[in-house]
């Protein structure tokens, strides 16, 4: 299985976009060309954007009746052949879950772009926040799999990771995610588009098991409805060729382990992290998303007067970079973990972490000013 390049969707050059639309634009450029969904703030533009693009690329845009009805879509569309996307925000994100475990079981690739905002429950709907980090990987009953969760922090990169989620989705045939914020949504800046286009296409076979597989990825060929195969899709346990075996123990054990290691073992093409001077630093803090762009503002002007404090910026999310957490644990004395929730990633980061580890956690619909960041790493400097 190899990627190809595609010409982009938009002419190569400069564009001044909000998130939001960078958003919708990645998902085309990638060849999203089913969108179903369902408004809901801070999440709107994407959608508004989708409703007229589609038309112009050919795809299908579907307003649906809620974000039950969005993700049921989207997995139906992604085995009629489509690269199906879907964008919303936390009560919606909550809505979903039940067909994000289906899509996971099924290994139906989708993804979800949600545009976090203040909660819980309906909370602060303009307001930023961070905290559907851990709902994303734990949100469906069960618990036992893995998704794709990635975290952009600017305009450009969150139409970078559009791409990538929808290409990682295809390749590892899983539900991805872009952990959009609100201030990065509505946030608008200068981003580039390149003239190609790197994209994954899942995987075919004729005759071949679409729920089992020998091969070292642990990513079974995908059909498509319509294409000669046999197929049955249930969000049952299964076997390789889509049975129900809900009284099989060793069915289960065997399809539960696979959909687990086929995101574990491919850790190294999936994770993606940024140093920023780590090398020297006897701090660090360990950010994502709007947070790690305040984050470096700090920690440039501490290293001014001398304060050796670095960054290591979470791109990646989910699954989560243990390896890299890890080795910085070896390398500086203190982790400042700042979050826009009451802290869901540094419970992350002490499990792996070697070294102490101080929490600064904000939940007001605001995002953390650079004062405050400032203030904590210089008293634990």
């Amino acid at each position: 299985m190899t990627s190809r390049w595609i010409k982009s969707t938009l002419p190569k050059g400069g564009y001044y976009f909000s998130g939001n639309e960078a958003a919708a634009e990645g998902a085309i450029a990638a060849g999203c060309r089913f969108y179903a969904g369902y408004p809901i703030t801070p999440s709107n533009e994407i959608m508004e954007r989708m409703s007229v693009r589609m038309r112009e690329v050919g795809g299908v845009f579907v307003q649906m009746e809620d974000e039950l009805g969005s993700i049921g879509a989207m997995i139906g569309a992604a085995w009629a052949g489509a690269k199906a996307v879907t964008a919303t925000s936390g009560p919606g994100f909550s809505l979903m879950q039940e067909g994000i475990g289906s899509a996971v079981f099924t290994e139906t690739p989708c993804v979800i772009i949600d545009v976090q905002r203040a909660g819980p429950s309906f909370g602060q709907a303009t307001k930023v926040a961070s905290g559907d980090i851990m709902q994303a990987k734990w949100g469906s009953h069960g618990g036992d799999y893995q998704v794709i969760a990635l975290s952009p922090w600017s305009v450009q990169e969150v139409y970078d990771l559009t791409i990538r989620a929808v290409n990682l989705s295809e390749r590892f045939r899983v539900p991805a995610m872009v952990m959009s914020e609100e201030a990065i949504g509505h946030l608008r800046e200068s981003m580039f588009v390149t003239e190609k286009v790197e994209i994954w296409d899942r995987k075919k076979g004729k005759g071949v098991a679409p729920f089992g597989t020998e091969e070292e990825d642990l990513v079974p060929p995908m059909p498509t409805f319509g294409e000669g195969e046999r197929l049955l899709v249930t969000s049952s346990t299964h076997d390789p060729y889509g049975f129900r075996k809900t009284d099989d123990p060793e069915v289960q054990a065997k399809l539960v382990e696979r959909i687990n290691e086929k995101i574990l073992r491919n850790r190294k093409a999936i994770i993606q992290t940024e140093e920023y001077f780590i090398d020297d630093s006897e701090i660090a803090i360990v950010a994502y998303g709007f947070t790690a762009r305040t984050s470096l503002y700090v920690l440039k002007s501490l290293r001014k007067e001398g304060i050796k404090v670095g960054l290591l910026r979470l791109q990646t999310l989910w699954p989560f970079p243990e390896e890299e957490i890890e080795g910085l644990g070896r390398k500086v004395k203190r982790v400042m973990v700042p979050e826009m929730n009451m802290g869901q990633v540094v419970g992350e980061v002490k499990k792996v972490c070697g070294c102490e580890v101080v929490k600064l956690c904000q939940n007001n619909g605001e995002v953390i000013r650079p004062e405050r960041i400032n203030e904590v790493l210089r008293r634990i400097y």
